[in-house]
């Protein structure tokens, strides 16, 4: 066993000095804005820069969380899944999500609320082909969130699917695809001093976005 003490939970903290968030800072175009700030994190080398928390609500009434990858940004936020997945599954309950972005070595974070779309089936067939073989293998063998008996059986799952599209293209499995998230609101954070953080929210106000500050 491990000698190793737990970590003081509650004395761990980081103070955030990098820079603030001003009204002038910002894009009128909450779409750019994000743009801006996704280039200054894969710029500064942040590991997986385009991972998001996707919040989503079934019809239970109960959250669920966990992280995908941002694959496109164009009127909306693009994720794509297997539609029989537990996410896709509260999607089609309830079509709204959240996504949290967070940069932590920029000290920086955004939240994007909005309805959820499916993306057409050629908009994710193109996606599909652009995928490395064992990602488009593990489309076919993955029935994702259900369960399985051994890693051993997961594996052969796998190998099965390689077998069955060996010397071919492998197709975009038909419970395959993406969802766009919509967004009706955006928050930019900036971490500050003294946890008095820089939040600035775009809210939709035809024909532009309307910004407003949040207290900390």
């Amino acid at each position: 066993m491990s000698d190793a003490r737990p970590a003081d939970l509650a004395s761990l903290r980081a103070e955030y000095t990098r820079s603030g968030l001003s009204e002038a800072d910002l894009d009128p175009d909450p779409f750019r804005q994000l743009q801006r700030w996704l280039d200054d994190a894969v710029r500064a080398g942040v590991n997986d820069a385009t991972a998001m928390t996707l919040a989503t609500v079934g019809g239970d009434g109960a959250p669920s969380a966990r992280i995908v990858l941002l694959k496109g940004l164009d009127r909306g936020l693009v994720f794509y899944t297997n539609y029989e997945s537990h996410k896709a599954r509260e999607l089609a309950k309830n079509p709204r999500a959240a996504v949290v972005l967070f940069w932590p070595d920029l000290e920086r974070q955004v939240r994007v609320t909005g309805g959820v779309e499916k993306l057409s089936r050629s908009e994710s067939e193109a996606y599909f082909t652009s995928r490395p073989r064992e990602s488009q293998l593990g489309a076919w063998a993955s029935i994702q969130s259900e369960s399985v008996v051994s890693r051993e059986a997961l594996d052969a799952r796998f190998e099965e699917a390689k077998a069955t599209y060996d010397g071919r293209a492998v197709p975009c499995p038909p419970h395959w695809g993406g969802f766009r998230l919509v967004p009706d609101s955006f928050e930019m954070w900036q971490g500050r001093v003294g946890r008095m953080h820089d939040r600035l929210r775009y809210r939709p106000s035809s024909p532009v976005w309307t910004v407003e500050r949040l207290m900390p």
